[in-house]
């Protein structure tokens, strides 16, 4: 294990999420982010689970239910580029963030989902309303304005941002396998991880430092990076 790192538990970020939204008068919010097959999805549902074993206190607020559609990216020409940063609607993500933030429990706030099977957001596809924790996950949550995206004022609406880490093998990996199970032929989905998913994912890490906390899946537990 890198010795930068140090083994923690599912437990103990449990606690650690309690601890920081216990108090709260409204919503406590999280960010979960990282690369493209990192395992931010796998992590949230975890967290999600654990959170709510004594009763529904949080849900998952994924950022896939932003990518702008298929037909909007094909008429501007960038469908192949889906999941890039600028083919998410980045403004209505941080109206949502906002609401969430600002509206009372109890208020309904509806947040669209990602359906892969079709691969289109879901509108509404769930609804927010005596949740106390947001786990919001996604791969841009910590970066710069890009392409006259706001991504910069994310990380204002959130009162945590993790980032979760994994080795460059193992993102192209389960990328190669995602695809394929998309429906791409594998020569596709080779190209779509080369020219693509990995360049994402160098941006991605550009903003590691930015982070509260570093992760590394290992097993059914993680490790986080101990600050130098």
């Amino acid at each position: 294990m890198d010795r930068a790192y140090a083994e923690t538990s599912l437990s103990a970020l449990v606690r650690r999420v309690r601890e920081h939204a216990d108090g709260r008068g409204g919503r406590y919010l999280l960010g979960l982010v990282g690369p493209p097959g990192a395992g931010k999805s796998t992590l949230s549902v975890r967290l999600r689970n654990a959170l709510n074993a004594e009763s529904p206190i949080a849900e998952i607020a994924p950022m896939d239910g932003y990518h702008l559609t298929n037909d909007v990216l094909r008429a501007a020409g960038n469908l192949a580029r889906k999941g890039e940063p600028d083919t998410f609607d980045t403004a209505a993500f941080l109206d949502n963030l906002r609401r969430l933030r600002d509206a009372p429990i109890g208020e309904p706030v509806p947040w669209p989902t990602f359906d892969r099977a079709i691969d289109a957001p879901i509108p509404a596809g769930l609804v927010f309303d005596r949740q106390q924790i947001v786990l919001t996950e996604g791969n841009y949550l910590l970066l710069d304005d890009v392409g006259g995206r706001e991504w910069s004022a994310v990380r204002k609406l959130l009162d945590e941002c993790w980032y979760l880490d994994a080795p460059r093998r193992l993102i192209e990996d389960r990328l190669l396998r995602r695809h394929i199970r998309g429906g791409r032929t594998p020569a596709a989905a080779r190209t779509k991880v080369r020219d693509s998913d990995l360049l994402n994912a160098d941006l991605i890490d550009t903003t590691k430092a930015r982070a509260d906390l570093v992760l590394r899946q290992r097993g059914r537990r993680y490790d986080v990076l101990v600050p130098s």
